[in-house]
């Protein structure tokens, strides 16, 4: 079974159950699927449908933020809920100690020294760690790694 049809099969089973949370969460995912799929003029692969709910998982992050800073906790609660029920459809996120390991094996192999080579580290460890771990935390660690 595809992630888009288990993403169907769970709006499904979300409808019958009345789960407001989940069936509108997913509604919106299979929305930005299918937009995804117009544009590429054929039925998206599992690793095209990942890549689209890793945005939307970011575009929540981003939204939680944004409403911390306007105090906006009941928006924050509703973004949160969202934000798990995609993270669901992902795999399990490296955590921070997971990507310094990673990231120093690479700085290892590359034989890299400074933080004017951070370039380079990236061009390495983004594809390695694609779909598991957020680029933004992964660019923090290596500028740690680094200086």
């Amino acid at each position: 079974m595809s992630l888009a049809d288990r993403l169907l099969a769970d709006l499904r089973d979300a409808m019958r159950q009345h789960d407001t949370v989940v069936r509108e969460t997913l509604r919106m995912a299979r929305s930005a699927i299918q937009y995804a799929e117009i544009e590429l003029k054929r039925t998206a692969t599992d690793q095209e449908v990942m890549d689209i709910l890793a945005r939307e998982i970011k575009r929540r992050k981003e939204a939680i933020d944004l409403y911390r800073q306007g105090k906006r906790e009941d928006l924050v609660a509703a973004e949160e809920a969202q934000l798990q029920v995609l993270e669901r459809y992902l795999p399990q996120q490296l955590s921070r100690d997971e990507i310094a390991v990673e990231l120093g094996a690479i700085v290892t192999e590359l034989g890299l020294t400074s933080v004017s080579q951070l370039g380079q580290l990236m061009r390495v460890a983004m594809p390695r760690l694609k779909g598991r771990a957020d680029g933004s935390l992964v660019n923090q660690v290596a500028r740690e790694i680094l200086s």
